[in-house]
Formats: C-alpha cells, structure tokens, sequence
C-alpha cells in the first residue's frame, strides 16, 4: 500500500531518532486518549494466531492500574489549578477518597510500528542554529501501532477514559466498574463534576505517555523484544517495595501509625533473620504488611486498599497490635526462640480473628474484646500442646485438649501445621495460607470464642 503523507489520512508526529542496541526506533509522546486510538494489542482475536506476541491480559492487574492513572490525572487536574489561581479543594478530597501519593508517573511504552522509516518519509527539524532537534514523520491513519510492552498500561487507560466519559455523559456514577466509591447512579455535585472534566480534559490533551517505537518487526522479532523486555528486568524486593510505597493506606498505616507512633515494639527489617539463635526480636515489612493487609482488608496482600478501609480498621488494629506487643518475649532478642508469636503465620492467625469479628457479616463485639483482652495473656511458648494438636491421635487430642476437636477442620485434608524441632521448638510450615486458619480454630477454642463450624453446620443442614 502506498501511503500519501501529505494528505488529511496522515497525522503528522514530531519524534526523536535513537538507536537502542543498534535497532533503529523512535520515541515520541503522545496524549493518552490518542495513543489509544492510534494502538492495539496483538492478542488473540485481535491477530492471527501465528502473529500473536502478547500474554492474555490479567483484568484485575489492568484495574488497580486504572485506579493509579485516574488519581494521577486528579493529582495533576490540582496542581494546575493552583498553577492557574484556582480553587483545588474538591480535588483534594477527591485524592482523599482514592489514597494521594507524592508522584505519579508511567513507564514509556513499546511498540511495534509495522512500516519503514522511507514509509515514515521523516523530515528532519532544526533550531535556528540549524541543529537537528527532532524528526517530523507521517503516520496513517490505517496504520496501529502495536504494544509490545504496555498492555495493561493501555487497557488501564482506556478504562479511565470509559470512566470518565460515562461520569461526563450521565453525571452519575457507573453501578458496575466504577473507579470512585461513589454512590451509583446518584447524581453527582457539580464540585465534583468539576474534578471529573477537569481529569478527563488532561487525559485528551495534556497528559502524555512516552512511545518507544521499533520499525517493521515480524512477528518472531516481537516475541523475542516481549521476553527481553519482560525476562531481563531485576524485580524489587517486596520489602524494599513496600518501604518505598507512600501511596498505599496500608503502607501509611505501618510507618506513620504502627512504627510512627512506637505502637510495634517489634524492630521493622527488610529481610527476616532466618537463624533462630540469632533472632532480635525484628519482623520482616513483608510479613508486617501481609499481617496488618489481613488484619484491615482480608486479604493477604495490601493492593487495591483504600483509605476508607483503613479508617474503619484503625482504632481496632491499634488495639491489635497494643496487645501483640504486650505477648511476652514479644519484640525482644531471641523472640522466636521463646515464643510462638514470634512467627508471622501465628499473627495472620491473630489477625484474622480480629478483621472476622469486628468486620465480617459474622462480626461479634463480645468475642472481640475477648480476643483482644486474652491476646496478651494465651499462652505462647512452645510447649503449649495445642499447637502440636495435629501431632496427636484422636484419643489424645481428647485427653490432653478436650473439646478441641470440635473447633477443628471436620473435612479430612492433610493438616500439616508443622512440627517440633530436637529442642522443643514448634516450627511452623510455610504454607501459611492453609496454616492461619487452623491456627485461628486453636484460638478460638482456648479462648472459649464462637466455633465457626458450629455456624457452618448450622448453614448446611439448613
């Protein structure tokens, strides 16, 4: 196909010529809402089979990127305003609603331009010191860009767009897919209209993403530039991810309140110490994080939260933690030596306990203040039998914790919980996922708190 550059049915883009590796691309910028329509992704349906160079696109991964741009264009809607002399404070609660952070940025995005650079017919740009500054080339309209790296960049933005464009058109949050915990389908100020024309007026025009465009690929070359790109990275460490992360409630929460405020008594390490006899007393943050990401949201990971979720939790995961600091051998040298607490599978036990009964459809103000009353004064060390209940017969169980049987998992599923050392010491395995929740029956059961399976026998023979 011949392309006539110089009519209407070509767009004419401003870009930097570069060579990466010796492989000829260039790098442009564009706004947001016309990358998107000038992109696509060569995925399955989109492309032949054989021409297929993307992974299938993770939604939930898409989603929460969602979330990150919609409040990156809210952040910068503000800071133009009080650029301009405006009023921001609608802004400022809005980021209050999805969690502000200190900066906002997006990688550059790789793509495949299926052309050559004659196809391009670039002219090259000078300053009036007649030094090249830039290439001007045509691009046709008939002619996509395909992502290479950035799909789930893309997809988020399309997203927000939707978002906003369905906000602008209804004056009404969306009742599905909604990226602001407004009320659906109530009408929305027109203050907080203001923030939404504000954000979606950037993401048409000024907001910009950073293109890296590679020439003609065929398809065997595309594949090879995604797994580079995608295999040869060094990914953070969660901790140091975590430590770096202000824009995170859950995040916030440990440092400014937990470890802010001296509430943990316990020092905060990037790496935990794996040496028992060498044990401070510290907690990995990761371990921190998944504890306090259960103990607030019920989940065993912090992504997605939002401030409100933090606020609901706050004064009980205070309490929480007040009392975790008061389990002796708590925080102090040699913690996993002397007490079981000590083991991040046993506070995820805990944790659970209190989101279940402060939070869930099952809450339970009593047993809560039970739980949280007894915390300080369970018996943690590691000769306590009942953390060795599944180490025992039935008969045994029965003479030496009676009733406990009762609060235990009735299915017949491979309970292993863990074992004890040559010294005594109860080591818990590293499935924690399965662990927790046995644990918290244990609990529950010392304790004399609801048995969930007396609930769930209720359920079923209903």
């Amino acid at each position: 196909m011949t392309y006539d550059l110089s009519s209407a049915t070509a767009s004419r883009e401003d870009v930097l010529a570069s060579y990466n590796l010796g492989a000829q691309t260039l790098t442009m910028r564009l706004p947001i809402a016309r990358f998107i329509d000038m992109s696509d992704v060569p995925n399955d349906g989109a492309v032949d089979p054989d021409e297929v160079s993307q992974r299938p696109l993770d939604k939930n991964h898409a989603g929460l990127l969602a979330q990150y741009i919609l409040k990156g264009l809210v952040h910068a809607a503000a800071n133009l305003r009080k650029a301009e002399g405006k009023d921001s404070s609608h802004h400022e609660e809005v980021l209050k609603v999805l969690g502000p952070q200190r900066y906002y940025a997006l990688q550059p995005i790789v793509v495949n331009l299926p052309v050559t650079m004659n196809d391009l017919k670039p002219q090259k740009q000078v300053n009036p010191a007649g030094d090249e500054i830039s290439l001007r080339i045509g691009v046709s309209h008939s002619t996509l860009m395909w992502v290479v790296d950035g799909q789930h960049r893309r997809y988020a933005m399309n997203t927000v767009l939707d978002f906003l464009r369905n906000v602008r058109a209804t004056q009404a949050y969306p009742k599905r897919g909604s990226l602001f915990p407004g009320k659906p389908g109530e009408h929305i100020p027109p203050a907080e209209m203001e923030v939404w024309r504000d954000a979606l007026q950037l993401a048409l025009n000024y907001c910009t993403v950073t293109i890296e465009a590679h020439l003609n690929l065929d398809a065997e070359q595309r594949r090879q530039l995604f797994a580079d790109l995608n295999n040869k990275g060094k990914s953070v460490s969660a901790s140091m991810a975590f430590d770096f992360d202000n824009s995170n409630p859950v995040n916030v929460f440990i440092k400014d309140t937990l470890m802010g405020e001296g509430i943990l008594t316990a020092p905060v390490v990037e790496k935990d110490i794996v040496e028992w006899s060498n044990h401070d007393g510290s907690m990995a943050r990761k371990d921190l994080v998944a504890i306090n990401s259960i103990l607030i949201l019920n989940k065993t990971n912090p992504r997605g939260a939002v401030p409100s979720q933090v606020d609901k939790m706050e004064d009980t995961a205070r309490r929480f933690w007040e009392a975790v600091s008061s389990i002796s051998g708590f925080g102090e040298a040699k913690a996993k030596l002397n007490t079981v607490a000590a083991q991040p599978v046993v506070l995820k036990a805990l944790a659970k306990l209190t989101y279940d009964f402060a939070m869930s459809k099952k809450s339970d103000e009593v047993a809560l203040e039970e739980l949280l009353d007894g915390i300080p004064n369970l018996d943690f060390s590691h000769n306590n039998p009942m953390w060795r209940a599944y180490e025992m017969t039935a008969a045994e169980r029965q003479k030496k914790l009676p009733g406990l049987s009762d609060y235990l998992p009735h299915d017949n599923a491979n309970r292993d919980l863990g074992s004890t050392d040559t010294k005594g010491l109860m080591r818990f395995g590293a499935k924690h996922n399965d662990i927790y929740p046995v644990l918290g029956d244990i609990i529950r059961w010392k304790l004399k708190l609801p048995n969930r399976h007396e609930d769930e026998a209720v359920e079923n023979a209903a």
